[in-house]
């Protein structure tokens, strides 16, 4: 736990989600970056007491700020073309949003435009980052399969290559945090088998997998499936194909984009209750998300957003990530899945932190970890959000 200098610091008082429940009169400390005391306002220790009130309302909900390690751009932005002045715009857009960390998401592209996000986020990260605080990159390929290419450029798909990953982790040490593959292609295996050596989530995506092959890659060390349902082979009742692999798998934690649009909500309800605490709620946004209908680019391939929806232009049936945010993510996981407020923080904050690594530093609220929180109202629309301890709305 972090040394705590209790001469000043900050009090939020109002309902608050800790790890052991929802506590009605709740309070959070914060000292600088760091939360000092998260728990019951009449148990506040007196150490804390004469630090100032917060000016915001006393009966809003405080709770952890969100995780997204799925999310490609936003506010006019894509990563794999944002330089620091964009990842501000994104980081900033998002942040207003809830999101406190996130991954830099690529897209399946040619090595030399992958390096170039790899070197954008490694110089951003060398800097203070005022907004969300970007933990790294998500590699959404190229690795995947080409029969289930969905919004990523077939024209880049290409082997799992270890060797590429071997010089990404030297010239970029600790950048990469997930990388999304097809296990069934070949070197995939020894693909998933050097990412888990080196802490890196090997995620299973636009897969064409069999049952038995994404047992075989979790065997491997294989321990996430991301945007589930989309993009993978379905539950079948005698082929359980990917989608059935990873209900069935404990060793397999499974994303969900809770906009109603890629997932129905009785089958994020069906996937909640299987895998528990091991739902982990994304948005796969894309540059769009926070403006207006129009076209746009995901990658290298035009787009088209009509009601939110983005399709890409030329395949009007595919759609090509999504215009989500976390904070409505999360609503409705609340109010159309039905899961709890815990069950849907669980899954939008700690169980994404648990996945980078990062549960002891972020993710919950609790005394020595990261001060990022979100203030709620009774609607669930933000009126706050923390960042380091920081104040950004």
């Amino acid at each position: 736990m972090a040394e705590i200098n209790h001469s000043s610091g900050m009090l939020l008082y109002g309902k608050v989600l800790t790890p052991s429940g929802l506590i009605e009169r709740g309070v959070v400390a914060v000292q600088g970056e760091t939360i000092a005391y998260a728990g019951e306002a009449d148990w506040l220790p007196e150490a804390f007491c004469a630090w100032p009130e917060s000016t915001a309302e006393r009966d809003g909900l405080l709770i952890p700020g969100f995780v997204d390690v799925h999310v490609h751009g936003g506010a006019g932005y894509d990563f794999m073309y944002a330089d620091g002045a964009g990842i501000d715009a994104v980081t900033r857009f998002h942040a207003l949003n809830g999101t406190t960390t996130m991954l830099a998401t690529s897209m399946t592209a040619g090595k030399a435009a992958i390096e170039q996000v790899l070197a954008e986020v490694h110089a951003y990260r060398g800097d203070d980052m005022p907004y969300a605080q970007l933990a790294g990159v998500h590699l959404e390929g190229p690795f995947i399969s080409p029969k289930w290419s969905g919004a990523q450029n077939p024209e880049h798909i290409a082997l799992p290559n270890t060797e590429w990953l071997k010089e990404w982790e030297a010239r970029y040490p600790g950048m990469i945090r997930q990388v999304t593959l097809a296990p069934e292609r070949e070197g995939a295996l020894e693909a998933i088998t050097w990412l888990r050596k080196h802490g890196i989530t090997a995620a299973l995506g636009h897969t064409d997998a069999s049952f038995e092959e994404v047992i075989a890659a979790a065997d491997a060390g294989l321990n996430q499936a991301v945007h589930m349902f989309n993009a993978m082979t379905p539950l079948h009742h005698r082929k359980p194909g990917t989608a059935g692999a990873v209900m069935y798998e404990p060793r397999i934690r499974a994303e969900i984009i809770a906009d109603g649009i890629h997932v129905h909500p009785a089958a994020i309800a069906i996937v909640a209750r299987l895998k528990g605490d091991q739902l982990m709620l994304i948005t796969d946004a894309m540059s769009a998300t926070g403006l207006d209908d129009g076209e746009y680019t995901i990658g290298d391939l035009p787009v088209l957003v009509q009601g939110g929806v983005a399709t890409l232009k030329d395949q009007p049936g595919a759609l090509a990530g999504s215009t989500l945010t976390m904070i409505r993510g999360f609503r409705y996981l609340v109010q159309e899945v039905g899961l709890s407020l815990a069950e849907a923080s669980h899954a939008a904050s700690y169980t994404p932190a648990v996945s980078l690594g990062l549960e002891r530093t972020i993710g919950s609220l609790e005394a020595g970890k990261r001060a990022d929180l979100l203030l709620l109202d009774n609607a669930l629309q933000i009126q706050g959000v923390w960042v380091r301890g920081r104040n950004i709305q």
